[in-house]
Parts: structure tokens; sequence; C-alpha cells
């Protein structure tokens, strides 16, 4: 095996272990036998299991860099935001444990929550407050608005949602084939409120 595959299938194998019982509850042995490898070649590739759980961490929230992109299209905030909407949803159903990691490390912090975690979610804040006032800006949202607080619960409803999954399974359809309402739901809340 190539020793960047052997390096990936290494993250691949330490992903659920990682998300299910965090750092200190997941063994080199139990890491490596996951991987299918021998116990060195978690110390070889990563200088043992800290670096191991920051490599995951970072290919979890690598994901996050993609936000950029939308920050930089010319379009309508609106768009913007939606855009955001459904890059949060896609990424949730394409990462399924990035949520536990965010919860963890926001609840439990290691030594990776300030080099990893922490500028990850800063810098999709920041993203998220910048078109949030160039959308004042151009008058596209009413005057009074804390922006950071408007940026937060947006961001709040999509993650909880996703976070409320386990739990609401039984009173929501949490179904892949119901993004687009859900992506309509959550913009319509957003952009309109919920009086009538």
């Amino acid at each position: 095996m190539a020793d960047n595959d052997c390096r990936e299938n290494i993250i691949a194998a330490a992903i659920p272990l990682f998300a299910a019982k965090g750092l200190n509850g997941v063994s080199v042995r139990e890491l490596a036998g996951a991987a299918g490898v021998n116990l060195s070649m978690i110390s070889y590739y990563f200088g043992g299991k800290e670096g191991l759980y920051a490599a995951v961490l970072s290919a979890q929230f690598a994901v996050l860099d993609k936000l950029g992109e939308i920050k930089q299209m010319d379009i309508d905030t609106l768009q913007k935001f939606e855009l955001y909407v459904r890059a949060t949803v896609a990424r949730y159903r394409r990462s399924p444990y990035l949520l536990r990691f965010y919860t963890s490390e926001l609840t439990n912090p290691t030594a990776c929550f300030e080099t990893i975690v922490k500028p990850a979610i800063v810098k999709v804040v920041q993203i998220l407050l910048d078109t949030f006032t160039d959308g004042l800006g151009h008058e596209r949202f009413r005057e009074g608005l804390n922006p950071a607080d408007t940026v937060l619960a947006l961001a709040g409803m999509i993650n909880f949602y996703f976070l409320l999954e386990p739990a609401t399974a039984e009173l929501v359809d949490h179904a892949p084939e119901r993004d687009e309402q859900l992506i309509g739901h959550i913009m319509d809340i957003f952009t309109r409120g919920i009086l009538k």
C-alpha cells in the first residue's frame, strides 16, 4: 500500500472511533486494529494518537474552506445565504461525523480546539457576517438587526436540525429526499420569520 493510501486509510478508520468515543476514549491499539495496520504506523504517520486526532479534525473541518468560494461569487446576498444553507446540508450528508466533532470540541475542547476547530468556525462566521453586512449596505435587510445574532441564528437553525436528528427521528422526516423542502423552509424562516 502506498504511503498516502495507508495514511488516508488510518484517518478513515479513525473518524468513526474518535467521533463516537472522543480523543481519550480510543486506544492506539483500537485505532490500529480498525485500520488493519501495525501500532507503529500511527506513530510513523502521525507522531501518535494526538497527531492522528488532529489529522482527523483537519480533514473533517477542511470542508468548511469551500464556503469562502460562496463569498466571492457575484450574486445577490440572499442567493449567497441559500448557497450556504445548501452547502451545510450537503456537508452533513457527506460528513455525518462532523457535527459530533463540533459538539465534542465545543463542550470538551482538546488542544486541537484552538488550532483547528475554532479557526474553522470563526472563518465561517466571518464569511456570514461579511455577507450579511454587504446585504445591509445594499438595503437587502431591515435595519436594526444585529449582524452577529442574525448569522448565528441562521447557522444555529441548520446545525441544530442535524444535531437533534437522533432524538427527533420519530417526529421529523430527516430523509435526504426532503432536503430541498428543508432548505426552502430554512430560507423562508430566515427571510420572512414565522409571523402571519
